[in-house]
């Protein structure tokens, strides 16, 4: 079985992430994520199925028009686990860098 991530990992990981913060309804982890449009956001959340899929490990999200929200939680351990911490890791690294001033 899965084990729940202890306190001092918890606030360690999160620390860690980029954006992400606890969730106040439950025990899991979310982040927003915008985009330039409909089509980039469904591109993102293209890849990050694929790379679910490929994890076994799959998020719950919400999707209007430009943005994403991610909500991250093991189910087989009851709440947050290192393998929301290494989905999300895996899912920033999907994200496009923002454009850079003046270019």
């Amino acid at each position: 079985m899965i084990a729940k991530l202890a306190a001092d990992r918890r606030r360690a990981a999160l620390a860690a992430l980029d954006g992400w913060t606890e969730a106040a309804s439950r025990d899991a982890i979310e982040k927003s994520f915008r985009f330039a449009d409909f089509s980039a956001a469904f591109a993102f959340m293209t890849r990050v199925a694929l790379l679910a899929e490929k994890l076994d490990h799959h998020p719950e999200w919400f999707n209007v028009y430009n943005r994403v929200d991610i909500l991250l939680s093991t189910h087989d351990a009851g709440g947050l686990s290192e393998r929301d911490i290494d989905l999300a890791r895996r899912i920033d690294a999907l994200t496009p860098a923002p454009p850079k001033a003046g270019g």
